[in-house]
């Protein structure tokens, strides 16, 4: 089997719970969704890279394990659920010995193997409402559309019996202002809807941060840290911007 591929490269991560941990990475090209935001329109809003095979993948990642050490790889896109190959490539990982996390939106279920589930659910300043590259509002549309699926994130949260939970999990949401909140809580009443008191999701796995692709300014990131202070949810800092910038392959 075989996916499209916009690139791989071994850096630190940069987002999350294993923020600085040296990982392998293999972005997926293609996807669902087009919010506005994107910081990888490369594979989004115009998805590219050579297709290759499972195999190849594999061979290049332990290749870089080898080399390096690194132990963790990350499955990201685009939306690296959209592919079918996306379940070889996550059992043949596994099989090779790394940890997997899976960076997804949470709209499609497949049953990859995956020790970190992270998700990444669209809040409505996703929308390219007014986008230049969608004149037509077509993908406004669709995203708006797509964008939450409460079935699939639920899940990809707490598992099923088609589904088993992963060992971790995290929930990420890109927050652009105080307007956010109720919208966040909303989601998170979707994720655990039906749920008792003890599975409810706790606040140390709920991640937020600020919107942008370059160093938050001082008042973005001081409206972040406050709902995080008054929720109890985690401030998500995005290292590699701090690191290197918007630069692809890190």
């Amino acid at each position: 089997m075989s996916l499209l591929i916009s690139e791989t490269f071994t850096s630190l991560q940069g987002e999350g719970k294993l923020t600085g941990v040296p990982t392998w990475f293999v972005r997926l090209s293609g996807c669902n969704l087009r919010c506005t935001w994107c910081d990888t329109p490369y594979a989004s809003w115009d998805p590219e890279g050579p297709v290759r095979t499972v195999a190849e993948i594999v061979r290049e990642a332990v290749s870089h394990r080898e080399a390096s050490g690194v132990r963790h790889a990350v499955l990201t896109g685009g939306e690296p659920m959209l592919p079918p190959a996306i379940v070889p490539l996550s059992r043949a990982l596994r099989d090779e010995g790394f940890h997997i996390t899976i960076e997804t939106a949470g709209t499609i279920v497949r049953p990859v193997a995956c020790d970190l589930m992270s998700l990444s659910p669209k809040l409505a300043n996703s929308t390219p409402i007014g986008d230049p590259r969608d004149p037509s509002g077509a993908w406004a549309s669709r995203h708006e559309q797509r964008r939450l699926n409460a079935q699939s994130l639920r899940i990809l949260w707490h598992g099923s019996p088609e589904f088993a939970r992963t060992t971790d999990r995290q929930c990420k949401f890109v927050v652009k202002g105080e307007d956010d909140l109720p919208e966040i809580e909303s989601v998170l009443a979707l994720l655990d809807e039906g749920r008792t008191d003890d599975e409810r999701t706790p606040p140390s796995d709920i991640l937020l941060m600020p919107e942008g692709t370059t160093e938050p300014t001082p008042g973005a990131r001081d409206t972040v840290q406050r709902i995080c202070m008054r929720t109890g949810f985690r401030y998500c800092t995005r290292l590699h911007i701090h690191l290197y910038g918007d630069t692809r392959g890190t």
